[in-house]
């Protein structure tokens, strides 16, 4: 992007010298001898950053800066000064200066400062690029909504994506906490470096150190070269660390040092190498109940969750769902090359009924088959075989014997009792888990004890 920078300097050898140096540099430049000059400048062509000298007659920077905030003003204003103290700084952050260099300058952090702003001005342009983009589609970027409740969350990766700071992103499994980080990373400083996501619960234990940490040559057996791991690939990035709460509490403990101390050790190594990396992490269980049971390190959870994102489940967001329905199709058509452009009343009825264990991953899932099968331009409610629920607007008879209890149909059916219909729902969800009961219980959105509570029920009545 082009930006505009007007140097105010009231010494006229320092104004052209600055002047020339920063055009030097491809930015569009302007000049001004003091603070009001500089006022009549802005008010004909607004400036994307201001260089003030502190010091002038007629109006210094301080007060250029108090002016400004009074006309409801917002430029990126940087301060040159030789008269530095802590007492001018507090003042020219508090009028909202980005930061301040001392004279004589040192052109390379002069520079510095300025490709920073430049930076921090794309993502605010891409920032309100997404915000016309919800307002006319109900996208922020790749995320897909409207509601209240993914308005809520757009709000909070606008606050927390500029800043380096850790977040937590919770919510249940596929509700799209990979698409948040990724948002994350591409609203902040470090867009143009690596995005590095590792899935900590899809990686085993044995194997997650070096995945994370990299090792030495000869560290242990295979280990035939160097090998960097995620933190060293994701240097001056973003390393995102979904499903945290499945770590090894120790690996938690060597996680929590680089996050302290900002260097890591290589399985092997016997030093210490710098990093700068932003950590974005995530779990589908709540931190605080994987706190107080132990899986999850007390420390790091505080360390993490510096800003916590919570996305919400699909049923609780079903106003989201035809946004969600027409952007799939629309994707899958096009890969497909298939002239299918929406679902019908029908079908949007049924999908509505379904409750979404799996959330926006299974919608997607099920969109994806529907727009291969269908033969029309619109998805119907027979393009919807396999989703487990009755839609409201059918009440076919069922076409099969009713299943034993304790077995796992493909479908429900008019007349299964609420109870024989959430035992073949745990059933399925176990089976898609491969038996991962804590997995199960954040799908189903229940806690763990209850999940065991409602098995051992169930195996106590069939033992009845």
């Amino acid at each position: 992007m082009r930006v505009r920078v007007l140097i105010v300097e009231d010494d006229p050898a320092q104004r052209t010298g600055l002047t020339l140096l920063v055009a030097g540099w491809g930015f569009d430049v302007a000049s001004a001898p003091d603070g009001e000059a500089a006022l009549a400048e802005i008010a004909s062509a607004t400036p994307d950053v201001i260089v003030s000298d502190l010091v002038m007659p007629k109006m210094g920077g301080l007060d250029l800066l108090r002016a400004l905030r009074q006309q409801g003003i917002e430029i990126t204003t940087l301060l040159l000064t030789a008269q530095a103290t802590v007492d001018t700084a507090i003042e020219a952050i508090r009028l909202g200066a980005y930061d301040y260099v001392s004279k004589p300058i040192d052109p390379q952090r002069l520079r510095i400062l300025l490709d920073q702003v430049v930076e921090r001005l794309a993502r605010q342009q891409e920032v309100a690029v997404l915000r016309r983009q919800l307002r006319e589609h109900g996208r922020f970027g790749t995320l897909i909504g409207a509601s209240r409740p993914m308005r809520e969350v757009y709000q909070l990766l606008e606050q927390a994506a500029p800043t380096g700071a850790s977040v937590l992103i919770t919510g249940e499994s596929g509700t799209g906490k990979e698409l948040v980080a990724q948002t994350i990373h591409q609203l902040s400083p470090r867009a143009t470096r690596p995005f590095v996501p590792i899935n900590c619960a899809a990686i085993p234990e044995a194997l997650l150190e070096s995945e994370l940490f990299g090792h030495e040559k000869g560290s242990f057996t295979g280990a035939i070269a160097r090998r960097q791991g995620s933190f060293e690939l994701a240097d001056r990035g973003t390393l995102f660390l979904d499903e945290i709460a499945e770590m090894n509490p120790a690996l938690q403990a060597k996680i929590l040092r680089v996050l302290q101390e900002r260097v890591v050790r290589p399985v092997g190594g016997d030093r210490d190498r710098p990093i700068d990396i932003r950590i974005v992490a995530a779990t589908n269980v709540d931190p605080m109940e994987a706190v107080r049971t132990g899986k999850m390190r007390e420390d790091l959870f505080y360390r993490l969750n510096v800003f916590a994102v919570h996305l919400p489940p699909l049923r609780d967001r079903l106003e989201d769902l035809p946004l969600l329905v027409h952007a799939f199709i629309a994707q899958f058509a096009k890969e497909q090359q298939k002239t299918v452009v929406d679902a019908d009343e029908a079908a949007m009825d049924a999908l509505r009924a379904h409750h979404w264990p799996g959330n926006v991953r299974e919608l997607r899932n099920v969109i994806e088959r529907a727009t291969i099968i269908t033969r029309d331009r619109t998805v119907g409610v027979a393009d919807l075989a396999g989703l487990s629920t009755t839609p409201r607007t059918q009440h076919h008879a069922p076409s099969t014997p009713h299943p034993a209890p304790g077995t796992a149909p493909n479908t429900l059916y008019p007349g299964l009792t609420v109870n024989d219909a959430e035992r073949q729902l745990i059933a399925i969800t176990l089976e898609h888990t491969g038996g991962n009961k804590t997995k199960a219980a954040a799908m189903l959105g229940i806690s763990l004890k209850t999940l065991h509570n409602k098995l051992a029920r169930d195996a106590k009545k069939a033992d009845d």
